[in-house]
């Protein structure tokens, strides 16, 4: 037997991340606090800025190719979806410093957690073989299912981790049956050997591909929050840790659309005929299930839960129509979808850890008025998650867009429009609350309760909000100027887009 050849320099941001991960739980042994609560994050900070810088100096050179005997393919895509993660990790780093979850989870553990499930995403968006996708898919999801009960004191934390991991084994369960009858159908796990048999060895209306097809898209369907297979997902973001939270409704957003758009925009993309349809129909689903769903939320982390839904309808539009356009809407759209969810999360944290409120809508109450460093970040934020002008959320769906419009699926482009204008109901709602004076605020009562009129509290305050916690500050701050930045001059990310795009072989 021969060893295979090992490209190190493409393997670096990989090895990066997981070596990182070893390093912090070496260190965590130290039971200094100095090296507890700097060392270790640091560490952690260390080992993703050098993946990323890794993955940049490859992306720099231009060569695309695979490494692993073909089993992780090393382009555009995998690389820009993999910075893509390592920005939501480090945001997710800082908006953890100061909180008691990575106390009570030990420090050494929850950051380890958090780098292995960093690079099970980026070994997912890099998969070129179906066995590969299987080990990255489950690599992020374990650590998460722990993570999300981190907070062993907490019921809801517990609960929360409970449910993602009962709903991610039926999802995983799911995706492996799939991916089993694409290989019995096909002959070949490798994407390249499955998308060379399709209409030469197996044809493109055969039941048994066919029905791996919609396997797989189910149990990367629960992945992503795509409706009707999303009701787990605000539940247990509702209960998870927020800074879990927050990592989770981006990251593993950016890791299932990144396969989905590898697997189904590049490996079966002669086949788009047939699950084009069936994708379109989900599109509508999850567009207004997520949108309408969002609008009687009091929490804040039900709203964005839900709102994630709606905006994953909007990204599985640009893989429908299976086009270079799509790929290059759906990265850019996941791009600005990460400093608006950011943003507000972390507007969210700074607010639940001095409100009496917690994550409720009320918590924001004269936001405005007493911390405009953290109102002023969810303002953008909400426009841009409406996709307001002047906003990189609206040059997203814009992209989006024009791309459903430029594949002949114009009824994608008005579910699209449709979605926007219902969503501004909770969106603005937010922005209302922190803005208004403190007159009477109608806020929606819990789930089965009629709303209620409230007042502010007297004698409410910010407990000095945003200078307490500098850090939590200054990444809502740093997202909402690249959300104005985006909107303004998008061309860069546009640029980047392109390459993305330009990266899948079925589109060359």
């Amino acid at each position: 037997m021969k060893a295979p050849t090992i490209d190190y320099l493409a393997f670096a941001p990989i090895l990066a991340t997981l070596g990182g991960s070893l390093l912090v739980i070496a260190f965590a042994l130290a039971r200094a606090s100095f090296v507890q609560r700097v060392v270790l994050p640091g560490l952690a900070l260390v080992s993703i800025a050098v993946a990323a810088a890794f993955a940049v100096i490859t992306w720099e050179t231009g060569d695309q190719t695979t490494i692993i005997e073909g089993a992780l393919a090393v382009d555009a895509l995998a690389l820009g979806f993999s910075l893509l993660v390592y920005a939501a990790g480090i945001g997710a780093i800082a908006l953890s410093l100061r909180s008691e979850i990575a106390r009570d989870a030990g420090r050494g553990e929850y950051y380890a957690l958090l780098l292995a499930s960093i690079t099970g995403m980026t070994i997912l968006v890099a998969a070129e073989n179906l066995v590969t996708l299987f080990v990255g898919f489950e690599l992020l999801s374990i650590p998460l299912y722990v993570m999300c009960a981190a907070a062993v004191r907490d019921e809801r934390s517990l609960e929360s981790g409970l449910k993602y991991l009962i709903v991610g084994s039926v999802g995983s369960a799911t995706l492996l049956y799939g991916l089993a009858m694409i290989y019995g159908a096909t002959g070949s796990t490798d994407f390249a050997g499955i998308s060379a048999a399709i209409g030469t060895g197996v044809d493109a209306t055969d039941p048994l591909l066919l029905s791996g097809i919609a396997l797989a898209i189910t149990g990367l369907a629960f992945k992503a929050s795509v409706a009707p297979f999303h009701q787990w997902t605000p539940d247990v973001y509702e209960g998870a840790p927020t800074p879990v939270t927050a990592f989770m409704a981006v990251a593993t957003k950016i890791a299932a659309f990144g396969v989905i758009l590898r697997l189904f925009d590049d490996a079966l993309l002669s086949t788009q005929l047939q699950w084009g349809p069936a994708l379109a129909a989900l599109c509508w689903v999850t567009i207004i299930v997520g949108n309408v769903g969002a609008i009687g939320q009091s929490s804040l982390k039900r709203m964005l839960a839900w709102s994630g839904v709606a905006q994953a309808g909007y990204l599985l539009a640009g893989i429908v129509v299976g086009t270079r356009l799509g790929a290059e809407a759906v990265f850019f759209y996941l791009a600005v979808y990460l400093l608006m969810n950011i943003a507000a999360f972390a507007v969210v944290i700074a607010r639940e850890r001095v409100s009496e409120h917690g994550d409720g809508l009320r918590s924001l109450e004269r936001l405005g008025e007493a911390s405009p460093w953290l109102a002023w970040p969810m303002t953008i934020a909400m426009l841009g998650l409406a996709g307001f002008p002047l906003t990189a959320g609206f040059f997203g769906k814009f992209q989006l867009i024009n791309a459903t419009v430029s594949g002949s699926y114009e009824s994608l482009a008005i579910a699209i429009v449709i979605g926007s204008m219902i969503s501004l109901a909770y969106y603005l709602r937010v922005i209302a609350v922190m803005w208004m004076s403190p007159r009477e605020i109608e806020i929606p009562a819990a789930p089965g309760r009629a709303s209620r009129k409230v007042r502010p509290a007297e004698g409410w305050s910010p407990e000095a909000g945003a200078a307490a916690q500098p850090e939590v500050t200054a990444v809502a701050v740093l997202c909402a100027v690249l959300v104005l930045a985006i909107g303004i001059f998008p061309d860069p990310l546009f640029d980047v887009a392109r390459d993305v795009g330009s990266s899948l072989a079925g589109f060359l």
